[in-house]
C-alpha cells in the first residue's frame, strides 16, 4: 500500500525546534519498516509517502497511529500494485467479460 502522511505545521515545527523530530521519525520508520520512504510538500504542508506491506486491514492502525499521536498528521492509504500484480490481475479476461 501507499501511505501518504500529511503533517501539519504544529506540532512538527515545535518538535524541530526542540530537536526531537529526527528521533521520533526514526523510531516510526524503524517500527513501520517501509519498503520505500519519500518526503516532500503537498498543498503547502510537509508530506511523507511510504510504501508499506499491509497483509490485513487490522494492521492499518499500527501504521497510522504513530503519525496521528506524534504529529497530529492525516494519513491516507491506497492499494498499489507492482507490475507483477498487474500481470496477474486477469485484465484480458475482464476485457472479454465487460468489453
Amino acid at each position: 500500500m501507499l501511505l501518504t502522511v500529511h503533517i501539519p505545521h504544529e506540532p512538527f515545527n515545535t518538535l524541530v525546534r526542540e530537536k526531537k523530530v529526527g528521533e521520533i521519525m526514526g523510531r516510526i520508520l524503524e517500527d513501520i519498516k517501509p519498503e520505500a520512504a519519500y518526503f516532500s510538500e503537498q498543498n503547502g504542508t510537509r508530506c511523507g509517502t511510504f510504501v508499506v506491506h499491509v497483509s490485513e486491514a487490522s494492521q492499518i492502525p499500527s501504521f497510522a497511529e504513530p503519525f496521528f499521536l506524534n504529529f497530529e498528521a492525516d494519513c491516507e492509504f491506497r492499494v498499489a500494485m507492482t507490475p507483477e500484480d498487474l500481470a496477474q490481475s486477469g485484465l484480458d479476461s475482464l476485457g472479454e467479460k465487460w468489453g
